[in-house]
């Protein structure tokens, strides 16, 4: 039975193509995407290929002339994150302003749907921002070698980055509880996979080992409420006097969980959150959290981006760095000598919380 017959009675895809041709799927992508950046013999072969198995690119992925769609992807980590609102709002807002579309994906905390999401989204972009990626370095240095890539909150060897300064915000996140007198810090850890949560655990113990303070570590637990509700109850054995949580969701988690056990925040137990996402400041008590500029972050990561793609060159040694704040509301307090929590203990004497 003759090969291509066969495809013709069904539509050919991209793979009966590479297939055929002896060629990766992402070569077929851009023969018909971006034509310049395929050998000319090669792309010459692949599209007698196509021709023959019945192949058609779809509109978007064949784009104007020269292979440009006019388009940029977005992949995040979790869009129903409040992290990501701000993030997506500034690219967004930035791709507009260029003349561009941008396309939004979702990896659900998932490092093989993201993969996913990149291999259905690289034929019909023109470049992509990683926003917390959970891929490894080395998946996210083989979508760079495809398509013009930036990645965001995570910094990649030989990949142009954004990120924010998470060693100066974890500093005043330090100081802030020292000033009110805590001698110990317990960090709520993030995902593992997540490049964000190693470099705010490796900030802090850093910044408490310049002030002689004691830190722990729990976790890890999911990036949410639910997850910091979890971590609550790892909070009272040994009990903890203050907290630095992952991000805001898991800080609001950890107030919730604890008030449930009759542990007040932040009389009895102080807590800082990371992200100053749009809720840090209507949950009760408000929340101190260490704040970054999402917007600015997106409109950074698409900005370095379009650059990228119009030619200028990759910034890949030392990523662009955003800078971030403390903001102090009513979820710290000076630390108690005395705790009315059956949860904590009547008593606390100095130098024994953890």
């Amino acid at each position: 039975m003759d090969p291509a017959a066969d495809h013709r009675r069904r539509k050919a895809t991209i793979y009966d193509v590479a297939q055929a041709a002896g060629v990766a799927p992402s070569t077929v992508s851009r023969t018909f995407a971006r034509p310049g950046r395929v050998r000319a013999d090669t792309a010459e072969h692949v599209r007698r290929v196509a021709a023959e198995l019945g192949y058609r690119a779809a509109p978007l992925a064949r784009g104007a002339p020269g292979g440009q769609s006019g388009m940029i992807g977005l992949v995040t980590a979790d869009v129903t994150n409040p992290f990501h609102f701000g993030i997506i709002r500034g690219a967004e807002a930035a791709a507009a302003e260029a003349g561009y579309t941008m396309i939004l994906a979702d990896s659900q905390e998932s490092a093989r749907r993201e993969r996913e999401v990149l291999d259905r989204a690289l034929p019909t972009v023109e470049g992509v921002v990683l926003a917390s990626p959970r891929m490894s370095d080395s998946a996210i240095r083989m979508v760079a070698k495809q398509c013009p890539t930036i990645a965001l909150n995570r910094a990649v060897p030989d990949v142009p980055s954004v990120v924010t300064d998470i060693p100066r915000g974890m500093r005043r996140a330090v100081d802030h509880l020292a000033s009110l007198g805590h001698g110990a810090i317990t960090y709520v850890a993030g995902p593992e996979a997540s490049w964000t949560d190693g470099m705010r655990w490796r900030a802090l113990v850093e910044s408490a080992a310049d002030r002689d303070l004691r830190v722990r570590r729990v976790g890890p637990y999911a990036p949410t409420v639910a997850g910091g509700s979890r971590a609550s109850r790892d909070l009272l054995d040994p009990p903890t006097r203050a907290v630095v949580a992952y991000n805001d969701l898991v800080a609001i988690g950890v107030i919730r969980g604890l008030q449930q056990c009759g542990v007040r925040v932040p009389s009895d137990v102080s807590v800082v959150g990371f992200d100053d996402i749009f809720a840090a400041d209507l949950v009760t008590p408000g929340l101190t959290t260490v704040a970054a500029p999402l917007r600015a972050l997106g409109t950074a990561a698409v900005r370095n981006l379009l650059a990228v793609i119009s030619g200028a060159r990759s910034r890949v040694g030392e990523p662009v760095t955003v800078p971030t704040r403390l903001v102090v509301r009513s979820s710290t307090a000076h630390r108690s000598r005395k705790s009315t929590s059956p949860a904590l203990g009547t008593t606390n004497v100095p130098g024994s919380d953890a």
